[in-house]
């Protein structure tokens, strides 16, 4: 009998939820317009904890929570919109952007690997920017794939936000791709990690200038109709409508777990192959962990736009997957349980909810 894996990584034998009336594990499943759905012990989760995490949602416990959907083995058997939120409102995601920016990339990259290759200079991609400043040898080697790592060395932070360059540009109606492009350099780019919103928005003009489509546009058509996501909307520049991949994504709680559900299944939507699974593996890999990455004390790493954490609070190795934005909003994907969590909110502590939650009651289920 193959060994069962409890969400805290150790080999366990004996004491699942054997309450299973699932008719499948979700391999070949897609949710159409609403996700199929089942209890929580049918999916293999206490469901006592369950209720807890409900009650514990309204106390306050974790923060403000606008909206927590859990998705195990394509089933939904979690939803909660503890502070009344809507269901059918879009939320603000943050900087959860950035990863949908990474799965858009991805697809680009996968129809078009030449003028979309990792390894292709910035300056190269936008020659129609025939007046860019600061341009130094460091500039001149800056890459695409420096872009997605966030290892950019470009002179862009954003705390403190007042007077920051991502502030000065989410004020601006001028042209955000200029802007961007004509930061100052900071040392050699590949070297070294920093948060950078300004390379996610890059990243989507870079995707505008290699598609030749509006970024809205080809997001519809690539990612968000393919998967049946409706209710999408991007704050995008007053100056030539680019979305602010960065952080001005708007989405459903469901339709964020959508998007982690094609994470989880490499790319793959029913017959479709979305984005290829190549990518998915590769930007899920830690490329820069320890500081000066963001939630190093939770052992994190970063890949391309995409965050990385252990299966267990103070574990190690990277587990889970995660998409993060300020506020508290996340995307959760454990591949070895088939586990999506999206988390929306104003003010939540997400991790906490994943690690001393969730994690603790989800248990294997035997095949």
């Amino acid at each position: 009998m193959a060994a069962l894996w409890t969400s805290a990584g150790s080999c366990r034998g004996q004491g699942a939820p054997t309450d299973t009336t699932l008719t499948d594990f979700g391999e070949a499943y897609v949710p159409t317009e609403s996700w199929r759905t089942a209890t929580p012990a049918a999916a293999g989760f206490d469901a006592g904890r369950i209720e807890a995490l409900r009650r514990d949602l309204r106390s306050g416990r974790y923060g403000t929570v606008d909206g927590v959907v859990v998705v195990r083995y394509g089933y939904l058997v979690f939803e909660d919109y503890p502070g009344g939120w809507a269901p059918t409102g879009s939320h603000t995601m943050q900087s959860v952007s950035k990863s949908v920016t990474s799965l858009l990339f991805g697809i680009l990259n996968d129809a078009n690997p030449g003028p979309a290759d990792l390894g292709r200079r910035v300056l190269d991609v936008f020659q129609s920017y025939p007046s860019i400043e600061n341009v130094d040898e460091r500039k001149r080697a800056l890459t695409l794939g420096n872009l997605l790592e966030m290892r950019t060395s470009m002179d862009f932070w954003e705390q403190p936000y007042p007077g920051s360059p991502l502030d000065q540009l989410n004020r601006s109606s001028s042209d955000w791709t200029q802007f961007i492009l004509d930061r100052p350099m900071t040392g050699a780019p590949g070297t070294t990690w920093a948060y950078n919103s300004g390379a996610a928005i890059l990243i989507c003009s870079a995707i505008h200038q290699i598609s030749g489509e509006r970024v809205d546009g080809f997001a519809q058509r690539v990612l968000f109709g393919p998967l049946g996501i409706t209710g999408a909307s991007w704050v995008s520049s007053p100056f030539d409508g680019l979305p602010h991949c960065g952080g001005g994504l708007y989405l459903r709680t469901t339709d964020l777990a959508r998007i982690g559900y094609l994470v989880l299944r490499r790319g793959r939507w029913g017959a479709a192959q979305i984005v290829s699974p190549g990518w998915i593996d590769a930007s899920t890999q830690p490329i820069s962990s320890g500081p000066p990455v963001f939630f190093s004390n939770f052992g994190s790493g970063y890949g391309r736009f995409w965050w990385l954490f252990p299966s267990t609070r103070g574990g190690s190795g990277f587990g889970v997957i995660a998409a993060s934005g300020s506020g508290g909003q996340w995307l959760f994907v454990v591949p070895e349980l088939d586990l999506v969590v999206a988390v929306t909110a104003s003010n939540g502590a997400g991790l906490d909810l994943l690690y001393d939650a969730i994690l603790p009651a989800t248990f294997p289920i035997r095949r």
